[in-house]
């Protein structure tokens, strides 16, 4: 039985090990919480720190091979574990390049994969010295994730609300579709793609409200969509499942966003709606089987369930059982027991051959379900 390891605990760990119970795999997770979402159903669970080097030397040493659920982990100690003959998906050259924001967009530059123009600023007086080039969205270059880490400057009068740290600012686009692609890609170099998603963003959180797999495009910018997917991935030169985040403006014209070097939110619907499922994709790749069948069953769409604004606390669901009560309707609850405002509880897959359903159904779910304390 191989011995694979997860780093970090929360709800894609979780989600990874599910799959993970139909393989003959010895599973084990690091992450500081031991009432963690994934703390329960490895074989084997490690208290420590995934971004101190020891604890993650000292937790991947004796495994096989090796995965992450988030970007901020040591990469130092993987890249020692990767000399040592550990498996590493995605290997830490490329993790290196994805989790810092200025790596990522220079990567896109020197690679010819069309992105938003930007500009590099080093602190707050860099910033102000670029009104010329607003509206421009600021990044900080390390530690932002989930629309943390992310400021609209629209004029001279929000370069106040910059970061005073490395970031990248990101000419403002004039954007038609939000589109995720899902690309997996195993130490062969073979890549199986996801039908393209379509995420609808909550303006207000900068979070995503909801979304429609799969997305409504034409065949040219599919084809597109598609071609510079696979060239970013083959560009990082790493096996494992990468989530390209794209933008289509109001030309057609496609732009990369960035990249999650990671099994993704916008990859949840797979679960049911997919024959193999990102998390079964990503075991595959890991233990060295085929690659899985991307083909939708049936079209979906995926509802956040986020904490409620003004509360904190112990999590109540309410409305779940109205949820239940419907049809198609898929609900992932997290097992995180503490929730607070816009922290991610859940989600909930809706399956329909009817996109009209889909839509229908995921503005209901957002009405009826909500978690309070």
């Amino acid at each position: 039985m191989l011995k694979v390891g997860i780093l970090g605990g929360g709800q894609l760990g979780r989600m990874l090990l599910q799959a993970a119970a139909n393989y003959p795999v010895e599973t084990f997770v690091m992450e500081n919480d031991p009432s963690c979402p994934a703390a329960h159903l490895c074989h084997h669970f490690t208290v420590g720190d995934i971004r101190n080097f020891d604890d993650v030397y000292r937790f991947g040493k004796g495994l096989d091979a090796l995965t992450i659920e988030i970007e901020s982990v040591n990469e130092d100690a993987l890249e020692k574990l990767e000399q040592e003959g550990v498996k590493v998906y995605p290997r830490p050259s490329a993790l290196r390049t994805i989790k810092n924001k200025i790596l990522q967009k220079e990567f896109y530059k020197q690679s010819q994969i069309p992105t938003a123009e930007f500009i590099i600023t080093n602190n707050l007086e860099d910033l102000h010295k670029q009104e010329a080039f607003l509206p421009a969205v600021h990044k900080i270059g390390m530690g932002g994730y989930d629309g943390r880490g992310v400021q609209v400057i629209r004029s001279k009068n929000d370069l106040g609300k910059g970061f005073d740290a490395p970031g990248v600012l990101e000419k403002m686009v004039s954007i038609h579709q939000e589109i995720a692609q899902i690309v997996a890609i195993n130490e062969k170099g073979a890549t199986a793609l996801y039908p393209p998603v379509e995420m609808i963003f909550d303006p207000d959180l900068n979070l995503l409200d909801y979304q429609i797999s799969p997305a409504g495009l034409p065949d040219r910018i599919l084809w597109k969509i598609e071609a510079i997917a696979l060239a970013v991935v083959k560009g990082l030169n790493s096996p494992g499942i990468f989530a390209v985040e794209l933008f289509v403006d109001k030309q057609g014209e496609v732009l990369v966003n960035e990249t999650a070097p990671r099994v993704h939110n916008s990859g949840h619907h797979t679960i049911e709606a997919n024959y193999s499922s990102q998390f079964d994709m990503l075991l595959r790749i890991m233990l060295n089987y085929p690659l899985g069948n991307t083909e939708h069953i049936l079209p979906a769409s995926i509802v956040n369930l986020l904490g409620a604004e003004g509360y904190s606390g112990t999590a109540h669901y309410e409305g779940l059982e109205e949820v239940l009560q419907m049809d198609n309707v898929f609900v992932h609850i997290y097992g995180k027991k503490e929730t607070k405002p816009g922290r991610k509880m859940g989600h909930i897959t809706i399956v329909s051959k009817d996109k009209q359903d889909l839509t229908y159904k995921a503005h209901r779910i957002k009405n009826i379900l909500k978690v309070r304390s």
